[in-house]
């Protein structure tokens, strides 16, 4: 069975841990002990005498305040498909959080309060979904119960989002009235919303087409350790190990070092201990090489006829982290992968204003969670992929150089 790899987003209370709850409780992925636990612990307890939302919040905080700070991973299976679900947290705060937990997704869930309608956190989530280009979104609309199930308000808000969706070019966006307390229209379809035509999220969570960001046509290599034993027994064995990002790699195959572009062979593969004629997308795997080049931890070895990008200018997309404000100058560490540079902040170019969706002017320092256009300049060549052509090379984080605090997730242009 393939496995789909999603996320909950959505702003506080608008009932992301209670629908996993519900996935995992009416799917039958709850064992007994577990079900004991949760009726002493439930203090918000449904019409089955449990909380279904502190499935997922494991923090002493987070049930007490009956919210989520941490991304949580819950994993459950259907005859269909495995699960791996990722419970963000909604407050604002905590949207580094989010971004962690979207960054390994390929599909997000967000939910919006049957209430409320379309706020500014669903906009911000929105966002990160177009930005880390999320090929498939699915809107919740929760807590029909509480709008009397409602067709006008879901249609209301269905167009809302609508104009969200188009604005940020979200393509393949599916809507739903849940509620996720009850179970309507979470694995069964509900009687309770005879006008809507749709399945139950569960049975879309089951069908939905998911592909995955192999990118097949451009084989990347990273160094992460360079093995070089000097025994006796290996006294001339130099081997360079990491992952296949991407694409398919044989012995004897013409590759490039990058940065230093220096053309050699693969001369033999090793994986697992043993040798292999070939590697592909996802093994690790040990290279040798036919030429005594000096190749270092962060190191890209490429096919020399589909070469990534290497310079020491890059525009991104950044999604500020940290309580400290973004200035235009500051220098910071930028990881890329298992490549850790010094950086500069040349310019900020523009900021997103989360209601509007458009590109506004920077008047001020950039604040936590502000997603803005910047310049950066490194202090030796990088070697990239923009983050729509391969979203493994494209992305990277800024370090403080002070803290070693991760500050900003970025999105290379």
């Amino acid at each position: 069975m393939d496995i789909l790899r999603f996320i909950t987003a959505g702003s506080v209370d608008d009932g992301k841990s209670t629908l996993i709850g519900r996935l995992l409780y009416d799917s039958k992925n709850i064992l007994i002990d577990q079900l004991e636990a949760l009726e002493k612990q439930s203090k918000n307890k449904n019409e089955n005498g449990i909380d279904l939302a502190i499935l997922t919040d494991g923090l002493r905080a987070e049930r007490e305040q009956g919210i989520t700070i941490d991304v949580a991973y819950r994993y459950f299976s259907t005859p269909k498909r495995k699960f791996i679900i990722a419970d963000a947290p909604g407050h604002i705060q905590y949207t580094r959080n989010m971004i962690t937990g979207a960054s390994n997704s390929q599909l997000i869930v967000i939910l919006i309060d049957a209430r409320q309608g379309v706020i500014e956190q669903t906009r911000r989530h929105s966002i990160i979904a177009s930005l880390l280009k999320m090929k498939n979104v699915v809107v919740a609309i929760n807590k029909m119960d509480l709008v009397d199930y409602s067709e006008k308000v879901y249609e209301n808000i269905k167009a809302q989002y609508q104009l969200v969706a188009d604005k940020l070019g979200l393509e393949n966006v599916n809507y739903f009235p849940i509620s996720a307390f009850h179970g309507d229209n979470i694995v069964e379809k509900s009687s309770k919303t005879d006008w809507y035509k749709g399945s139950a999220l569960l049975d879309f969570l089951e069908t939905v087409e998911i592909s995955e960001n192999k990118d097949e046509n451009n084989p990347r290599f990273q160094v992460q350790y360079v093995i070089r034993p000097q025994t006796d027994e290996l006294h001339d064995y130099r081997g360079y190990a990491g992952e296949v990002i991407s694409g398919v790699y044989k012995k004897g195959d013409a590759i490039t070092v990058l940065p230093q572009n220096i053309q050699t062979k693969i001369s033999k593969i090793e994986t697992g201990g043993k040798e292999v004629d070939s590697v592909f997308t996802n093994q690790p795997a040990v290279l040798h090489v036919e030429d005594d080049i000096d190749i270092s931890r962060g190191d890209f070895l490429v096919k020399s006829e589909n070469l990534p990008k290497v310079e020491n200018e890059i525009e991104a997309v950044v999604c500020w982290l940290d309580k400290k404000e973004l200035i235009e100058g500051n220098k910071y560490f930028i990881q890329h992968k298992s490549k850790t540079l010094k950086a500069i902040i040349k310019e900020i170019e523009y900021k997103i204003d989360v209601n509007t969706l458009e590109k506004a002017p920077v008047t001020e320092n950039i604040k936590l969670n502000e997603v803005v256009k910047v310049r950066l300049k490194t202090a030796s060549p990088l070697v990239f992929d923009s983050f729509e052509e391969s979203q493994s090379t494209g992305n990277a984080i800024l370090i403080d150089e002070t803290s070693n605090s991760t500050v900003g997730a970025v999105m290379i242009l």
